[in-house]
């Protein structure tokens, strides 16, 4: 029991030792050239320490020669060819310059002998293509005019070396490309799945949206010969009803356009701009709303992630406003002032025969325009985004937003900035 407790903590003591090292090892091998470089150090001091032990150096040069051994060290994972030419002009200076003594098995030092095969490794591992045939042929002359008879074996013991380290850059290319296959895979997998999400989205709307839109229309055209009615004016007001459900139909099937085209991302949906809002405008008009609009700012000038911005707000304020208010006069502004765009939406109270025939029990402030805003919470029971919406898209672009009562009515205005923003493609 006592030896396991003995045990137990010397394992400890061992991790919590060796976790230093091997949080300083995996720095080393996230940093190449500084664990190059530590390495060259040790090369030039193992180098300047034991080249007296075979060769005859004078002690001026046994720093400079030192200094050539450990050099290509440091260019190895840089510049490969340049670091093995550095090593083998090295070893033939001193096969030529230096004398080795009788008993030295090779006519260089043996740190210069391990850095010159490192270089070769370095070559097969990072160099271009065409420079490692060069690199062979020259390595293996050079070892079999400088090296000893017994040991003239090492040039084709280099060239085993090159193609061991070229085999593990082909498995190391492999596993790389084995990497980007997968990453592929998942990418047509993730993609497949989009496709077949709006492959689903564009079946719900064909088959619940489109045909019930179909069908409004289908009874707008009807309902004057069905009722006999001949006032035209009723019969204008069925018109325009039937022209707004063929919009929305028209919008709805270029949707299902793009949710069934798989070659195009979702982003490439089209986004309404600022262009489109005074066909809104127009829409509305033709709906019944009594609608003034003013516009006084040149549409190419706004951002798109802004012009979409400043349509959803104009698109729900006029929604809001024909649902809570209808009949109320509608006021649409759209103005440039000082590089900012400000858009503003206000309504009239409704006339009172439209309270008492739509709800007699209404509330008036819901039905004096609260644009969306229902209850304390603000939230939209109808289906829209509200105030509370509205007003989080026009932060989004740097803007400042107003909602409030005015009189017995209710004014949005929306002020955002033309210039200095991002241009945001999908917002919305």
């Amino acid at each position: 029991m006592v030896g396991g407790r003995v045990i137990g903590a010397s394992g400890r003591a061992v991790r919590r030792l060796a976790q230093p090292l091997w949080r300083g090892v995996s720095a080393l091998t996230r940093h190449t050239d500084l664990a190059l470089g530590l390495l060259s150090l040790v090369t030039f001091v193992i180098t300047w320490s034991t080249m007296s032990i075979s060769h005859d150096v004078p002690i001026s040069l046994m720093p400079v020669l030192a200094l050539c051994v450990a050099f290509p060290v440091v260019l190895l994972r840089r510049v490969p060819f340049v670091a093995w030419a550095v090593a083998a002009g090295t070893s033939l200076v001193w096969w030529a310059v230096v004398p080795a003594y009788a008993a030295s098995p090779m006519p260089w030092p043996v740190m210069q002998f391990l850095v010159l095969l490192a270089s070769i490794v370095a070559v097969g591992l990072w160099s271009q293509w065409r420079e490692i045939p060069i690199v062979i042929a020259a390595t293996g002359v050079l070892l079999v005019v400088a090296m000893p008879d017994d040991l003239k074996a090492w040039a084709l013991g280099q060239a085993l070396i090159m193609g061991v380290a070229l085999l593990v850059r082909w498995l190391v290319i492999s596993r790389r490309q084995i990497a980007v296959q997968q990453d592929e895979v998942e990418t047509e997998r993730a993609r497949r799945a989009v496709v077949e999400e709006r492959s689903r989205i564009a079946r719900e709307l064909h088959d619940v949206v489109a045909h019930h839109m179909s069908m409004i229309v289908v009874q707008a055209q009807s309902a004057p010969i069905r009722h006999g009615i001949s006032d035209l004016e009723v019969v204008g007001e069925f018109s325009a009803i039937e022209g707004s459900a063929r919009q929305a139909l028209t919008e709805v099937r270029s949707v299902l356009g793009v949710l069934r085209d798989e070659r195009g991302p979702v982003e490439t949906a089209p986004l309404p701009d600022l262009t489109r809002l005074p066909a809104l405008a127009k829409a509305s008009k033709a709906a019944g709303m009594p609608l003034t609009s003013r516009m006084r700012l040149d549409a190419a000038k706004v951002p798109p992630g802004t012009a979409l911005v400043l349509y959803r707000v104009a698109q729900e304020s006029l929604a809001n406003a024909a649902r809570h208010a209808p009949g109320a006069a509608v006021e649409l502004t759209l103005e440039e002032d000082s590089g900012w765009a400000r858009l503003m939406i206000r309504n009239s109270p409704p006339p009172a025969h439209v309270s008492r025939v739509g709800d007699p029990g209404a509330d008036a402030d819901q039905m004096h325009g609260r644009n969306g805003e229902s209850g304390a919470g603000g939230r939209d029971e109808n289906g829209g985004n509200g105030i509370p919406g509205m007003s989080e898209r026009v932060r989004a672009v740097g803007g400042t937003f107003e909602a409030e009562p005015v009189g017995e009515g209710f004014v949005v205005i929306a002020t955002v900035p033309l210039t200095g923003r991002p241009q945001v493609a999908g917002l919305g």
